[in-house]
């Protein structure tokens, strides 16, 4: 029970880690719009996400509960070998997390867990102790559901949006009018990844303590402490920004404009809020990538990089395998050589691979000041043409006049003629 008991120790603190960086993770989710368009500077952003991220935290728990009593059948696991497989499988999703922060692509923090945790499961204990069924219904149909409901939305706000107000190709887009309205909405997609992404790293913390009896497996509500310590530690890696992804879905996938931001960010809010009210635990960054590709879609005369889109898609493809690869090896280290030896050569292994790719990102480093530096630069939402094309309603005029020169003409002919 003592080597147990250290090894939820570590399990803990590694939990927190991988908790950081789902912050820093996802801080584009909410972020990377408003940022692009100029609507919020970008340090105010990630203090204002950072800050409600932490509230967030404790609205909900329903999320904490599928994960700390669903996914993994605890009662099919031995009491003495647990700890370590949710050490493994948490090795899995921050190595997974770490390497597509370095990629600058916007994955899923969130199946990077399920996956290390199925993988490190599956050999650590056995194929029973999955239960494919809870699986299936709470992460993998909303992971195929959840982003094009959110496209399909933000497609449909953008077009409203687009429809209601004035629309100018040849200033920074309505952003006097979007400003307020996309402050709101990030808002409120950061308050929604509280209530969901924080609670994932609560579930792991309070499966790990009902397996030694530190908390009773008829209570799958995490306890305070748990909740302030996920809730503080998500908030501190939002502050650190994550730079490079919020790069990639604030001007890699399309051109944003405030009225599209907006439509973006509402969108991700409501499907996050109603998943975490259902218990889902769904992938934020999966519904934010959504919502900002239907948002270009609506736009009419918008550009969506379809090659960006296709890395990231690939990227969510092979999360969750990925993730269960690395899970799986570390579980295996930990069969060959005992729970604490394994453990201990596991974190090892962990920490060395962190550092490496944390030195690597050194070598083209991004950062706040440089993530969208033509935007800090100008104050625009995007780059204007010195000399724009004309737009459908400035032709229109241009027609109408032109035919009312030619009818006047016609009746002064017409005129000095008689």
């Amino acid at each position: 029970m003592e080597t147990a008991a250290l090894i939820v120790v570590l399990v803990i603190a590694l939990a927190l880690f991988f908790d950081f960086t789902n912050g820093f993770h996802d801080t584009a989710n909410a972020m990377a719009t408003p940022i692009a368009t100029g609507a919020l500077r970008p340090k105010v952003a990630v203090l204002l996400a950072a800050v409600l991220n932490l509230v967030g935290a404790f609205l909900s728990t329903e999320v904490a509960k599928t994960i700390s009593g669903g996914i993994v059948r605890e009662d099919q696991i031995s009491v003495e070998i647990f700890p370590a497989i949710i050490f493994a499988g948490l090795i899995g999703a921050i190595t997974w997390n770490m390497l597509t922060w370095l990629l600058g692509l916007p994955s899923s923090s969130s199946h990077a867990l399920f996956g290390g945790l199925i993988g490190a499961t599956l050999v650590g204990a056995s194929v029973s102790a999955i239960d494919f069924g809870v699986v299936l219904s709470k992460v993998v149909l909303p992971a195929l559901i959840a982003p094009l409901t959110a496209g399909i939305i933000a497609f449909t706000v953008t077009k409203v949006a687009y429809a209601v107000t004035r629309r100018y190709d040849s200033k920074p887009d309505g952003r006097d009018g979007f400003r307020w309205g996309q402050i709101f909405t990030s808002s409120l997609v950061a308050l929604a990844h509280g209530t969901n992404d924080a609670q994932k790293t609560m579930g792991v913390i309070t499966l790990a303590m009902i397996t030694v009896g530190w908390q009773s497996a008829a209570h799958h509500e995490p306890e305070l402490w748990v909740i302030i310590a996920c809730g503080v530690t998500i908030a501190l890696g939002t502050y650190m920004g994550g730079w490079r992804i919020i790069r990639t879905l604030g001007k890699g996938l399309t051109d944003v404009k405030p009225a599209q931001g907006f439509s973006a960010e509402a969108s991700t809010a409501s499907t996050i809020l109603a998943s975490s009210a259902l218990g889902f635990a769904l992938s934020t960054t999966q519904v934010a990538s959504g919502s900002v590709i239907g948002s270009g879609l609506g736009r009419r005369g918008s550009k969506v990089r379809w090659g960006t889109v296709g890395r990231i898609m690939i990227g969510w493809v092979l999360t969750l395998p990925a993730a269960g690869t690395v899970g799986a090896l570390a579980a295996l280290i930990v069969v060959w050589l005992g729970q604490l030896v394994g453990v201990l050569v596991g974190a090892v292994i962990a920490v060395a691979i962190i550092l490496g790719i944390f030195l690597r990102s050194r070598r083209n480093e991004v950062t706040h000041s440089n993530a969208m530096s033509e935007v800090a630069h100008s104050g625009r939402a995007v780059k204007v043409k010195r000399n724009p094309p004309p737009t459908r309603r400035q032709l229109r005029a241009e027609r109408a006049e032109a035919r009312s020169a030619s009818t006047a003409r016609r009746d002064e002919s017409s005129e000095e003629g008689r």
